[in-house]
């Protein structure tokens, strides 16, 4: 009776108490405190041959989620994109926010290229780090400057609408692989040389997720309709021809459109109200 007393007492003491840890379970405890100390050193070793390897590159920008390098990577003309440690968030927190943000942006870009959409090639992903090594498009224009080329000649001309019709095609591909962009703009939007041949290349997955949800593919044309109208003006016909080219080519379009729309009368009244 004692005896089973004893373990009873044991029993509650080890429950109460979580840093008790028994004759027989300390080596184990040691060996994960030092493989998790044998991980760390790895992960800073890793970080610090990165941190070497960017200091090489040319750095050309800096927004307020990542820093994009222009350099070479085994040889081939390459993008780094770079999430940054962001002071303002505890480590933690920081950590996992830019993992997962990371492993979103990269599993958006190569379903696209699975599915055939042209999308940057992924080099090398350093989770570490959060850096994504990616394919450079050499020569390249973006669609933002190839359309304001066109309307400083000071017409819109037809090469704007079947522009617009092929960016209609692609987003309907992207949308029924079930990959919202989260920042459709066409800055994030590329043109292969020559820019008149009209092979586009979609960049910068940086908000991209997974969603088979026709309210978060209509509310990504939604922000594209803005930006696009916003940044390019007198172009609503040429916006309303990539819709048209969306519509037709997109097998989910229907519900998509639909809930289009309804952002937009919501868009009004938010304007109206504030």
């Amino acid at each position: 009776m004692g005896d089973l007393y004893s373990q009873t007492q044991e029993r509650e003491f080890r429950l109460r108490c979580p840093r008790y840890i028994s004759e027989q379970n300390a080596v184990g405890v040691a060996a994960v405190f030092s493989e998790g100390l044998e991980r760390g050193a790895m992960e800073a070793a890793a970080r610090e041959r990165v941190r070497d390897f960017l200091g090489r590159l040319n750095l050309v920008k800096q927004g307020a989620e990542a820093r994009i390098y222009r350099g070479e990577f085994l040889g081939k003309p390459a993008i780094v994109k770079e999430r940054f440690p962001k002071s303002y968030r505890h480590p933690v927190l920081d950590e996992k926010l830019s993992h997962r943000r990371t492993a979103q942006e990269v599993r958006a870009v190569l379903r696209c290229r699975k599915a055939g959409i042209p999308a940057p090639v992924v080099y090398f992903v350093d989770y570490f780090s959060n850096c994504i090594f990616l394919e450079e498009i050499v020569g390249s224009t973006t669609v933002r400057d190839y359309i304001a080329s066109i309307q400083q000649s000071g017409k819109v001309n037809d090469k704007l609408y079947t522009l617009a019709e092929k960016m209609g095609k692609i987003l309907a591909e992207v949308h029924d692989e079930d990959v919202i962009h989260g920042d459709l703009t066409t800055s994030n939007m590329l043109l292969r040389s020559p820019a008149d041949n009209h092979n586009l290349v979609l960049i910068d997955f940086g908000l991209s997720f997974i969603s088979a949800l026709p309210e978060d593919k209509g509310v990504d044309l939604y922000v594209l309709e803005k930006a696009f109208l916003s940044t390019h003006p007198n172009t609503e016909k040429v916006f309303e021809t990539l819709l048209k080219s969306y519509t037709a080519l997109s097998k989910k379009s229907g519900p998509v459109i639909k809930k289009l729309d309804e952002v937009r009368l919501r868009g009004r009244k938010r304007s109206m109200v504030g």
